[in-house]
């Protein structure tokens, strides 16, 4: 017989391990024996018939949110949050901090239950998903087995709605999912190959959807709308039914109000518009230990303001809760404001690899700078002539940590060597990999290439804030003493991004690992070439996006080498054997200098209304695997 661990964790999930077969996560908890409490601001229309009672509104099994390490006050219903945003597309913040998904991180970076009620997975190629009964959408709709059957069969495997298939988180080694239906309430996925990272992807702070409101969008499907397939037949393609399809189903850029949803509040204003509401979900799935559907708080207001001004306008007290746009040098302007204006400033931890990190690009197309860029000597070089310690005194007053582009020392994955290798200030160092690899001083001091050009680099930024001007111009200063000049070249963000995966780009700069908290279990595919978005070799990362079809193949050893530890980490047996495979990967990172981090640990700062309660005083800050807000649960923050 099979050994069986089973242990107890957080937010009243069983975890049920039989060893090499069965993984079990299942939510244990219900509200059997508490009396459902009726939201305020609903009852008027639940008396007029508007909506179910309460009782009928949530599932046969709500899930009883109490986060993990954070002291919860029990809330009352009510109140209006405002928060300021950059841009109308950061309305998708509401589906990032509203952090409903299939299955969810908890804070002690645990994969649990939260929509579904429990998770069957063997052998990490089987994973079958049971819903929660009596669970509805937004508006009511049931929320069943149909909704993943429509995403399945009629979205990702529908040529005109998704030219290149399903999404590359569901195609293990080029091999599509055996996807069935068992029943109304639960659906399986099944692979012949391990993939070990389908539950982590479901979680993300942008998750994978395998599921949609099929009751919804169907009016807009050829397969299910008689007009729509007496349009396409009479030729009427002006606008495309597939075209109207997709810009009706935008669940996470959170931007068109009759989609329904399975978030906390859902958004009421579609854009363009300066200012976006989002009222509460009354049907939506979490309670708390009192018996009060979630969220506490009925509305939320995003309202646009400049980049720039955002700290202003939180300074004076118009933003309940706040964290986007703000940088640590906004810190001691927001501490001193706070008195008489309502709010409080708190310092998180800020959970990426590096606050900013550079990206030589290894694709890129002039020949030159593309041999120069690939010689690991270079890069090591350009990392010693940094002087993290001026960066961290500088602008953060001491309180970063210099460091590599590697994991933070919270994680189990953290080695010190990782963390110092080649990072540190080391002028003479640089000046002797230069000198090895030829590059010759010319008169004012400044080196050549090979082909006679001034050693003169050109990095390139997405121009959204000062903090990466201030790094680059102390960096400026300390290569300029090794023989190197760097240029600064902002531009918009798509422009940006477009130039480097073009190969124009020579070197650009951004922040570094979304996720420097990782454990073993989590995919690290960051490390290995696997997406076009990875700035240090856009095109090899396409080449493995698109299965060879696009891209070019690495050349380079040490790329081609984490490649294979990608697949080797997939096909694991163990989390020992994982967390191996994870170790080699960022040592080899830490070698090759592909990424050249700064620093790291930069504080938070998080302004938080005085009366709003269930704010963690210090936390993790990061995209991945936290949602920003989203692991700290919004729906359980009230106003007293």
């Amino acid at each position: 017989m099979s050994a069986t661990l089973r242990r107890r964790c957080p937010q009243g999930v069983i975890l049920t391990l039989i060893v090499g077969t069965w993984l079990v996560l299942r939510s244990t908890i219900g509200v059997a024996g508490v009396a459902m409490v009726e939201t305020e601001s609903l009852i008027a229309d639940v008396k007029a018939g508007r909506l179910p009672p309460i009782g009928k509104r949530l599932p046969d099994v709500p899930m009883t949110s109490v986060p993990d390490h954070q002291v919860i006050q029990l809330g009352k219903h009510g109140a209006t949050l405002r928060t300021l945003i950059g841009r109308a597309r950061d309305v998708r913040l509401l589906f990032v901090y509203g952090y409903a998904r299939l299955v969810g991180y908890n804070q002690n970076l645990e994969l649990v239950p939260d929509i579904l009620a429990r998770v069957d997975v063997r052998d990490n190629r089987e994973f079958t998903l049971h819903l929660r009964k009596g669970h509805r959408w937004s508006d009511g709709h049931p929320f069943t087995a149909e909704d993943f059957r429509y995403y399945w069969e009629d979205v990702a495997n529908n040529r005109e709605l998704n030219p290149t298939g399903p999404p590359s988180d569901l195609i293990v080694n080029g091999e599509r999912p055996e996807f069935g239906v068992i029943d109304a309430a639960t659906v399986r996925y099944r692979w012949t190959q391990p993939n070990p990272d389908f539950l982590a992807r479901l979680a993300g702070a942008s998750p994978l959807l395998i599921y949609r409101p099929a009751h919804y969008l169907k009016k807009f499907h050829v397969r299910y709308s008689k007009s729509l397939l007496a349009r396409t037949h009479a030729g009427n393609r002006l606008l495309s039914w597939a075209r109207q399809h997709n810009n009706k189903d935008n669940m996470y850029r959170f931007d068109n109000p009759d989609l329904p949803t399975l978030q906390p509040w859902f958004n009421t204003v579609r854009p363009p518009a300066d200012r976006f509401v989002a009222v509460r979900n009354p049907y939506f799935h979490r309670v708390d230990g009192a018996g009060r559907q979630l969220p506490y708080i009925d509305r939320v207001e995003l309202v646009i303001a400049d980049d720039k001004l955002i700290a202003v306008k939180a300074g004076t007290g118009e933003s309940d809760l706040q964290a986007q746009a703000l940088d640590f040098k906004d810190y001691t302007f927001l501490k001193k404001n706070e008195k008489g204006r309502g709010y409080r400033t708190l310092l998180w931890r800020s959970g990426i690899g590096s606050q900013l990190a550079l990206y030589p690009n290894l694709n890129v197309n002039d020949p030159v700078w593309r041999k120069l860029m690939r010689d690991v000597r270079f890069r090591r070089a350009l990392s010693l002539a940094i002087d993290r310690s001026l960066i961290n005194q500088v602008l953060y007053f001491g309180l970063a940590t210099e460091s590599n582009n590697t994991m933070l020392a919270e994680s189990a994955l953290f080695e010190a060597r990782d963390q110092s290798l080649w990072a540190s200030y080391d002028r003479e160092a640089a000046q002797r990999l230069l000198d090895e690899i030829g590059l010759k001083r010319a008169l004012g001091g400044v080196r050549r290439l090979p082909d006679g050009r001034p050693l003169e680099i050109i990095v390139e930024s997405a121009g959204e804030g000062t903090e990466d001007t201030d790094i680059l111009e102390l960096i400026r200063e300390t290569w300029r003493e090794v023989g190197i000049k760097l240029f600064v070249k902002p531009s918009q963000r798509e422009v940006f991004r477009n130039r480097i995966f073009s190969g124009e780009t020579m070197m650009s700069v951004w922040k570094g690992l979304d996720n420097a908290v990782a454990t073993a279990e989590m995919s690290p595919e960051v490390l290995a070439p696997s997406s076009q978005q990875q700035l240090q070799w856009p095109k090899f990362g396409q080449f493995y996006e698109n299965s060879g079809n696009q891209g070019a193949a690495p050349d380079i050893p040490e790329v081609r080498e984490l490649a294979d530890l990608l697949s080797e980490w997939r096909n694991a047996a163990s989390n020992d054997e994982r967390a191996a495979v994870w170790r080699r990967m960022l040592r080899i990172h830490a070698e090759q200098q592909f990424v050249i981090g700064t620093v790291n640990r930069i504080p938070q700062p998080v302004v938080a209304s005085t009366t709003l309660m269930n704010v963690p005083t210090s936390e993790l800050y990061s995209w991945e695997p936290g949602a920003y807000f989203g692991m700290f649960r919004p729906d359980l923050m009230w106003f007293k």
